[in-house]
């Protein structure tokens, strides 16, 4: 059994010589299983144990498991870390598992970091996989869910997904070594449990092994999820452009691949810029409908994460973008005048003589009166595009010019008599200075010293 959790360790999970690692421990015989293990290969890998654990505070008699442990990370000379948390204040009526998984994973990290390990070691073996290839099959899980847990999730590995409850217990019982008992393990009122005590003795009259062939089946479907994240990785490598804020990709270069790899470049993407694992199918559909519908601009707020489409942009945001309210600056002079988002416009008299450059326009002097105003949009605002055929509602140019909401909503524009520039795309028609007149010449700049054209 040994032999075989050393080939485990530098097999499925990857870990190198040397290593500093977490070894996160409930006290209960799975967990106890792995800090011995643990413990015997260190000399041969050269390892680095520190021993970590979480009092979730849902049973009276959890600190005598917090106090079991520690014990036997003394007896072992391993450095131990233990916290408590109010699990069931945290959940608050919510899904108590799922909120106790975050708490605790987030505690371990934080071990981690504090004792600079990179791996943390978890002991859920071959029947815990069992359970959670069920459990997802019942969800609605796709190929992706059967993989179930993977033995090496940086940073976290799991080192004993190949043995069974019962030889783990085997181990500790050769070796006369304790283990706390979880009575809440009984308790039939959870899905696992019922999964557990219930349903896999079910299944084992049909099939006398039916947890190990469950295992065996999350086996191959983590070969074929590691032949696929290759292939994620690899196109999101290529197609996504990293924002301070999230992300954008094309919309075109996503929806012409196969649906297999794109719901998993949707999984993927959700996972690394929304901050969470839970995203599941519900989350996944509501992504394809963005692709899919006739509107160019469409948005669904998911657990952690903002996602739209923006013409032939998809975005992805932590949070969504701010709409501006409302506001407007007096122009009342030539001169250098902020505009929202850093930069600047500046307005000067000058001899009309070079063509305006990139981000100019030039006005006819003597046909602008100030003063001039630098607003956002109104309802009802109408403009006259330099080279159109007539007036248009400004709403409608900007969807012409494909602007997002987000966009319309921020962008400035020079207002006097009329629209006179949407600021840094369009002017509007007429007041073109003849030969010889000044002109009002207005830049869009990216400084105070509006030496810079923006």
């Amino acid at each position: 059994m040994f032999q075989q959790f050393l080939a485990a360790l530098q097999g499925p999970c990857r870990l190198a010589a040397g290593t500093r690692l977490v070894v996160a421990c409930s006290g209960g015989a799975d967990s106890m299983a792995l800090l011995q293990l643990l413990a015997l290969a260190a000399p041969a890998l050269d390892l680095h144990l520190v021993v970590a654990h979480l009092d979730h505070g849902l049973r009276p008699e959890s600190g005598e498991d917090a106090r079991f442990v520690v014990a036997q990370a003394d007896r072992l000379g391993l450095q131990c870390f233990v916290e408590r948390e109010d699990v069931a204040g945290a959940a608050a009526g919510g899904n108590l598992e799922a909120v106790a998984r975050r708490v605790r994973r987030s505690f371990l990290r934080r071990v981690a970091e504090r004792t600079d390990c990179s791996r943390i070691a978890l002991g859920h073996h071959r029947d815990d996989q069992a359970e959670t290839v069920l459990f997802r099959i019942l969800r609605g899980c796709g190929t992706t869910g059967l993989a179930a847990m993977a033995p090496c999730d940086p940073p976290f590995l799991r080192p004993l997904l190949g043995f069974s409850r019962d030889q783990l217990r085997a181990f500790l019982r050769d070796r006369q070594l304790a283990w706390r008992e979880d009575r809440s393990n009984r308790d039939l009122a959870r899905t696992r449990n019922r999964l557990r005590h219930q349903v896999l003795p079910l299944l084992s009259e049909i099939q006398s092994d039916a947890p190990g062939k469950l295992a065996e089946l999350a086996a191959r479907a983590g070969r074929d999820e590691d032949y696929w994240r290759q292939m994620v990785d690899d196109w999101t490598g290529f197609h996504v452009h990293s924002e301070a804020d999230g992300a954008w990709l094309s919309l075109a270069s996503l929806a012409q691949q196969h649906p297999a790899l794109r719901q998993r470049i949707w999984l993927q993407l959700l996972r690394r810029y929304g901050g969470r694992d839970d995203y599941g199918e519900v989350h996944l559909i509501a992504c394809e409908r963005l692709l899919e519908a006739a509107r160019p601009q469409l948005a669904v707020d998911l657990p952690g994460l903002w996602v739209a489409r923006r013409y032939d942009r998809v975005l992805l945001r932590r949070q969504p973008p701010e709409i501006p309210g409302e506001w407007q600056i007096e122009v009342a002079a030539p001169g250098v005048y902020p505009l929202p988002g850093g930069r600047f416009l500046r307005l000067a008299y000058a001899e009309k003589g070079r063509s305006p450059g990139e981000n100019e326009v030039e006005f006819s002097a003597d046909q602008i009166r100030f003063p001039l105003w630098l607003r956002n949009r109104r309802p009802g605002d109408r403009f006259y595009p330099c080279g159109a055929p007539g007036q248009r509602k400004l709403k409608d140019y900007f969807i012409a010019a494909r602007l997002s909401h987000e966009q319309r909503a921020g962008q400035a524009l020079l207002v006097g008599d009329r629209i006179l520039w949407v600021v840094g795309l369009r002017r509007c028609h007429g007041l073109v200075a003849e030969e010889g007149e000044k002109v009002l010449r207005c830049s869009l700049v990216r400084g105070l010293g509006g030496d810079k054209t923006a």
